[in-house]
């Protein structure tokens, strides 16, 4: 396809080209937040569009786009998404078209607005779909069976704290909870010496489904909006005395960052790829006739207080070997219902190389080695000051389409009452 160009001038690397078009919450000085689409170096005010009559071909009964969620534009129907989106491009590149004769009340520049969490999120479930990740952490536990016989068979899961979720550039506090170093001595509370990061994707449920009725695998795309950043901050020390045997609990429910734009999973047709051969098959209701991933680059960094941000890993999402397709088909196999705004992370995703792990769990060998950041300066774990910035994109026939950054800077925990 020719690649179309704009009137509005969009920087070759913005993650926010005309093939992007992602949906978030923003809201003008002053202003109350609102639906907009990230362009280039702008937002797109939608609330706005639409009193001016951008989608009169579409009328609603109310302006959905006057809402501080996407939850209730997601409500309609992915019809009315992909009119949105072809309505936009198609004036973005139409110097005549009525965004152009309105740009400078539409567009506000991004650096002006605030973001917000974009979505109202009932609940949060965790997966754990890579197997270069659960491979090398499996290795430091249980060297001699790294995978749980399990993990082959089935998408693994957790189910996660919504509540905690916060959108970029909230602050992170470091949280305090039960250690054990010394088992003989038993356990102690305090701040977590061990706080990480875990860098993942997150999918935005677009349509609720019935409870006790499982999705069908090869339907289940049509269950997804889009998909964010997410970082799954985690307490290696108090998960390693938890965690056995339902799982983990404080170690993870403090917080987790995402992205503030969605991006549609119509923009993300664009870097479909193969996904893993999978071995063993699994059971027929996880099989698909053709298993897509998503071949889009993942980049994290850390920036120590007063420092600049350094580069840790680069890895890929199209290594993950559970697809979205099978996460969905496993999460409502027992009848559970999905509903609009639930979030279906992947998992730590990490590759098979060296600089691609996906959390310093791995990249320390379980805290034994520093992760160098420049001469003199490491990390094992995270510190307070640190600020970690994940960042994701592929580059598309009309532009490079991403997400923006997830970040959140590390603070020292609360004072005790």
């Amino acid at each position: 396809m020719q690649k179309r160009s704009s009137w509005l001038t969009i920087p070759d690397d913005s993650d926010f080209s005309l093939g992007n078009l992602p949906y978030g919450i923003f809201s003008r000085p002053q202003g109350v937040p609102g639906v907009g689409v990230a362009i280039g170096e702008y937002v797109i005010d939608l609330a706005m569009a639409y009193q001016k009559g951008l989608f009169a071909d579409y009328p609603l009964a109310k302006n959905v786009f006057q809402s501080a969620v996407l939850n209730d534009f997601i409500a309609i129907g992915p019809s009315y998404w992909s009119f949105i989106r072809k309505v936009l491009q198609d004036q973005l590149c139409d110097r005549s078209s009525r965004l152009a004769q309105w740009a400078s009340v539409l567009l506000v520049k991004q650096e002006l607005v605030r973001l917000h969490l974009p979505l109202r999120i009932g609940n949060y479930t965790d997966f754990y779909s890579s197997r270069e990740h659960a491979i090398q952490v499996g290795r430091l536990f249980r060297p001699e069976r790294p995978l749980m016989p399990n993990w082959e068979h089935l998408p693994v899961a957790y189910h996660g704290r919504a509540s905690s979720v916060v959108v970029s550039n909230t602050p992170i506090y470091r949280p305090r909870g039960q250690v054990c170093p010394h088992p003989s001595e038993g356990p102690v509370m305090q701040p977590t010496q061990e706080l990480d990061y875990e860098l993942e994707l997150a999918f935005v449920v677009g349509k609720d489904s019935p409870l006790g009725a499982p999705v069908p695998v090869e339907r289940a795309e049509e269950y997804m909006f889009g998909a964010l950043l997410f970082n799954d901050w985690s307490a290696r020390d108090l998960q390693r005395w938890e965690y056995q045997p339902l799982g983990p609990f404080t170690s993870k429910n403090f917080a987790s960052t995402v992205s503030p734009w969605v991006v549609t999973m119509e923009a993300l047709s664009a870097c479909r790829t193969p996904a893993p051969v999978q071995s063993p098959l699994p059971l027929p209701y996880l099989t698909q006739a053709k298993r897509l991933g998503f071949d889009i680059h993942l980049f994290l960094s850390i920036q120590p207080s007063d420092e600049q941000a350094y580069p840790v890993a680069h890895t890929n999402a199209s290594f993950l070997y559970w697809t979205v397709s099978q996460q969905v088909a496993h999460h409502t196999i027992s009848g559970c219902n999905l509903q609009i705004g639930d979030l279906l992370a992947t998992g730590t995703i990490s590759g098979p190389e060296p600089g691609m792990e996906g959390c310093l769990l791995e990249a320390t060998k379980g805290g034994t080695r520093a992760v160098p950041l420049r001469d003199g300066l490491v990390r094992r774990y995270l510190e307070d000051g640190d600020r970690v910035v994940f960042t994701g994109y592929f580059q598309g026939t009309e532009g490079r389409v991403g997400f923006g950054t997830a970040e959140g800077e590390v603070h020292p925990p609360f004072q005790l009452p």
